[in-house]
C-alpha cells in the first residue's frame, strides 16, 4: 500500500509543473528508507557499511535543506544499533556491519562516519554524535606513521597510502576544528594542516589538478590509477573547511582548481557527470558522484560561482528525467538510461544531487 500511495504522489507531482528538487529529494529519500533495516541501523544488505554513512550524511544534508526534524530518530537508531555484531546473513562484498564504536580495520570506513555524525551534530546539536565522531577520529590518527614521510594507511594492514584515506581524515580533522574549543580545536587543527602539508607534497594531485588514487610504496610518488570523482569531492571539502578555521585564500583557489578541472574532464558532452566504471559501476563505484556534489556545495557556499549551481541542477534535471525508476528508484547512469537502480549507493548517490540543488533552491529563497 505504501509503494502505492509514493507511487501516486510521484504521478501527481510529475504531472505538474511546479515540482521542486526539495519533492523530488523527498520522494527519492522514501524510496531509500524502504531499504533501511531498523533493527541494524543501516541500508543492508542493500549496499555497504561505508555507504550507510554516505546515507547518513545526505540526511544531514537533507535535513539541514529542508529544514525538517523527521530523520533525527534514524541518526539515533543507527548511533545505538549500527554497533551491534550482526549474524553472517547480514554481510555483503566482505563488510561485516556491526562494529563498535564504528571502528574497522579501514580508515576511510571510519572517516565516513566521522562525517556522517559531525552533520547529525550540525542538525540536533546532540554532542553525543560529535563525541562519537571524536573517538572515530582518535582511532584514525593512530594510523599516521612516517612511512612516505606520514599520512594514514588505508587499512590497518598497512599495504597502502591512499587518497581517500587521507582527504578523509584532513575533512575530519578540520570539520572537528571547527566545532571545538581551546586545546581540542588546536589539535584537531594541528591535524589538519599537517595532513594538508603532506598531501600537497605528495603529488597526488596531478598536473591537471585532478587527484589520482594514491601513493606508490615503492617511490612514495602519485600511482597514476583512476581520478574517480569522490576523490575530487573529499580533499574539496576538506580544504573548505580548513579555511573556516585557518583562513588561507591558497586552500579555496586549490580547491576551485580541482573542481574546474572535475567539471571539464569527468562529464559528458551535456555536461552530465559520468565515472570511470559506468555503466557497470559496482556498489563501491555508483556512490561515487553524490559525494563530489556534496563536497561541492560546501565550495559553492563559501566561495559562490554561477557554474556551480548550473552544474547541479543540470545534472539533476538529467537524473530526475533520465535516470528515474519504478516506485522512484534512482540509477548510476545520471544520463541514462535507468541502470542498477536496485542499489541503495545509486541512490544515495543521485539523492546528494538533489539535495545540493534543494540547497541552492532554499539559498535562493534568502
Amino acid at each position: 500500500m505504501r509503494a502505492i500511495i509514493l507511487a501516486l504522489f510521484a504521478l501527481t507531482l510529475t504531472a505538474s509543473a511546479q515540482t521542486t528538487y526539495k519533492q523530488e529529494a523527498s520522494l527519492g529519500i522514501a524510496r531509500l528508507q524502504q531499504d533501511y533495516n531498523a533493527s541494524t541501523g543501516l541500508y543492508m544488505p542493500f549496499t555497504g557499511w561505508w555507504n550507510s554513512a554516505n546515507a547518513i550524511s545526505m540526511l544531514d544534508d537533507y535535513s539541514l535543506a529542508a529544514h525538517t526534524k523527521q530523520y533525527i530518530p534514524i541518526f539515533a537508531n543507527t548511533l545505538a544499533k549500527a554497533q551491534l555484531r550482526q549474524t553472517p546473513d547480514a554481510t555483503i562484498a566482505n563488510d561485516k556491519p556491526g562494529f563498535p564504536g564504528f571502528l574497522n580495520k579501514y580508515y576511510d570506513d571510519e572517516g565516513w562516519w566521522v562525517l556522517a555524525w559531525v552533520g547529525a551534530y550540525d542538525v540536533t546539536r546532540d554532542k553525543k554524535y560529535l563525541a562519537m565522531a571524536e573517538s572515530i577520529f582518535a582511532d584514525m590518527a593512530a594510523g599516521w606513521d612516517s612511512t612516505c614521510d606520514g599520512g594514514i594507511w588505508w587499512s590497518k594492514d598497512k599495504t597502502y597510502k591512499n587518497a581517500i584515506a587521507n582527504e578523509l581524515f584532513l575533512a575530519a580533522a578540520a570539520h572537528l576544528a571547527a566545532r571545538t574549543k581551546s586545546k581540542q580545536r588546536a589539535e584537531y587543527l594541528d591535524w589538519a594542516q599537517r595532513e594538508w602539508k603532506w598531501f600537497n607534497a605528495t603529488g597526488m594531485i596531478n598536473d591537471q589538478h585532478l587527484v589520482n588514487d594514491g601513493l606508490n610504496l615503492r617511490t612514495c610518488k602519485n600511482n597514476q590509477r583512476k581520478t574517480w570523482s569522490y576523490n575530487q569531492g573529499v580533499i574539496v571539502g576538506g580544504l573548505v573547511e580548513l579555511n573556516r578555521v585557518a583562513p588561507d585564500p591558497s586552500l579555496i583557489a586549490t580547491a576551485q582548481g580541482i573542481v574546474n578541472a572535475t567539471l571539464t574532464t569527468l562529464v559528458d558532452a551535456n555536461g552530465i557527470m559520468t565515472d570511470h566504471c559506468e555503466p557497470k559501476c559496482s556498489g563501491d563505484g555508483v556512490q561515487f558522484k553524490g559525494i563530489f556534489v556534496r563536497n561541492l556545495m560546501s565550495l559553492a557556499v563559501a566561495a559562490p560561482d554561477p557554474r556551480y549551481r548550473d552544474f547541479v541542477d543540470r545534472n539533476a534535471d538529467s537524473i530526475w528525467k533520465n535516470s528515474l525508476g519504478p516506485d522512484n528508484s534512482l540509477g548510476q547512469a545520471w544520463a541514462g538510461p535507468i541502470a542498477a537502480a536496485d542499489k541503495a549507493g545509486s541512490q544515495i548517490s543521485a539523492l546528494d544531487t538533489l539535495t545540493a540543488a534543494t540547497q541552492f533552491e532554499a539559498m535562493k529563497k534568502h
